[in-house]
């Protein structure tokens, strides 16, 4: 069974920065693909980023760009997600994905609350 357990959410103010981390009941390196989402309040859930084949590959939404930024820790179990320069907008509920050919893996998700 595999878990995903997320860390770090938290109140921050327009500007500041937070990094989230999802914590893997196995390595990262054995999913095909690792990413985070979030949940923003009456909206659907939507991509925030990705990373494809450990790290090699990734992907953001057009609206972070330039902002967020996912790693792999040294651990090799643990995925981060840096925030910089938040905003309002960014508020909501960021779940870590883990997927593993036709299974998607999911976190508790953790708030993420930007006054302005």
């Amino acid at each position: 069974q595999v878990q995903l357990v997320e860390s770090g959410g938290g109140l921050v103010q327009a500007g500041g920065s937070l990094r989230l981390s999802c914590a893997a009941s196995r390595s990262i390196l054995s999913f095909d693909v690792m990413g985070w989402y979030r949940r923003a309040p009456g909206k659907e859930r939507e991509l925030v980023a990705n990373m494809i084949g450990g790290g090699t590959n990734t992907n953001y939404a057009d609206s972070v760009k330039g902002r967020f930024t996912i790693s792999r820790g040294n651990a090799k179990n643990t995925v981060y997600l840096q925030m910089d320069s938040l905003k309002p907008e960014d508020t909501g509920v960021y779940y870590c994905n883990a997927v593993l050919g036709i299974t998607d893996y999911w976190g508790q998700g953790t708030q993420v609350t930007v006054s302005s």
